[in-house]
């Protein structure tokens, strides 16, 4: 008998946007209670989603824009945003009758993991109940977008690691206009005093102040089945 508060811990790699949309889509239909809720850990090739509250006019006509990106309709709620190589993503499919939660307190408790994650490399972020999402000096850090079917959710959370952010100029980020946005790297070379060994750069880094990927990812795990009550095993 699975215990209701474990959840199992995938890392799927590099992975396309719609084949894992329509993976998430498969495993939200056929799960029942019993089924043990998931956390995917992934990345996505370069890609634009437009969640179901998103307009066209928030993907931007600019001379600089690489228009190879692909515009892709998401499931999820919100805005446009992007996906690329360096960012982590962490897709959540939680039973949310047996958490005892809605969704504005999962939003809540995901935005305080991804707080927590970062405070361990001393980035002092914090998140807007007025604009989802988490936040350092007023510049987007990791963006929300969820969906819940039948009491299950899905969809997640994307924090930005390490990664090319010139394509979040070419969209409205989350429908914001000139919304700021930053990732890790670039905090971390504004911190002072954050200890690390070069040799344990993510690769393609150019911080030597930069903690392994995989790093990043136990810490998010471990944020999240603090704030989720859950216990976790990898799969």
């Amino acid at each position: 008998m699975h215990s209701k508060n474990n959840i199992y811990i995938r890392s799927l790699g590099l992975i396309d946007y719609q084949a894992c949309m329509q993976r998430m889509q498969h495993f939200v239909k056929a799960r029942t209670q019993d089924t043990p809720d998931e956390i995917w850990l992934l990345q996505h090739p370069a890609v634009f989603t437009q969640g179901i509250s998103g307009t066209d006019d928030n993907v931007l006509d600019r001379p600089d824009r690489d228009y190879s990106i692909p515009v892709v309709q998401s499931s999820r709620g919100g805005q446009v945003t992007y996906h690329g190589s360096g960012q982590l993503i962490a897709y959540i499919m939680i039973n949310m009758r047996k958490h005892n939660i809605g969704v504005r307190e999962l939003v809540s408790r995901v935005e305080q993991a991804v707080v927590d994650t970062l405070s361990t490399w001393q980035i002092a972020a914090k998140h807007d109940p007025d604009a989802p999402g988490v936040y350092v000096d007023g510049a987007k850090i990791a963006a929300l977008g969820l969906r819940v079917s039948r009491g299950y959710s899905y969809h997640g959370v994307s924090l930005n690691v390490d990664m090319d952010l010139a394509p979040f100029t070419w969209i409205n980020p989350c429908g914001y206009q000139q919304l700021a946005v930053t990732q890790i790297a670039d905090q971390l070379d504004q911190v002072s005093g954050v200890v690390a060994d070069a040799s344990n750069n993510p690769k393609g880094s150019k911080s030597a102040k930069m903690p392994t990927w995989q790093a990043v990812e136990n810490k998010l795990v471990e944020a999240l089945s603090t704030h989720l009550n859950s216990s976790f095993s990898f799969e």
